[in-house]
């Protein structure tokens, strides 16, 4: 198994925990009756951590399906060297580093490592042209 592909798996396995932690944050704030039930009432945002967390997952899920994209068309086409490497280690590592930089509220901290994980989609998507 290439390096990206094991990249890709440690990234799905980070995604399922921030859509848990995000859970577990919206149903700490607003009950499990709330997460329960068919949410047809508008509800107020979710604050603080809750807020944060929930917002971090989103922001996952815009950027992973690039992500994987990327690292399937690269094995696809059989491009393995060590940008897609690099690439596919930096948008790991910096989406991983994202998680508590959001929870903490540190903005451009947060900002610099969201632009480290861009940077490796683009580095990979590079590679395949």
């Amino acid at each position: 198994m290439t390096t990206e592909l094991q990249m890709l798996i440690w990234s799905a396995a980070l995604g399922l925990l921030q859509i848990v932690m995000a859970a577990t944050g919206s149903i700490a704030q607003r009950g499990l009756g709330w997460a329960a039930g068919a949410r047809d009432d508008v509800t107020p945002p979710l604050t603080g951590v809750a807020g944060r967390l929930d917002r971090g997952r989103a922001n996952f899920l815009e950027t992973f399906p690039l992500f994987a994209a990327a690292v399937l068309a690269a094995f696809a086409l059989q491009r393995h060297d060590a940008t897609t490497v690099l690439g596919a280690q930096l948008y790991f590592w910096a989406r991983l580093a994202y998680v508590p930089a959001y929870v903490a509220g540190i903005p451009y901290l947060r900002t610099l490592i969201w632009a480290v994980s861009i940077a490796g989609i683009v580095m990979l998507l590079a590679a395949l042209f």
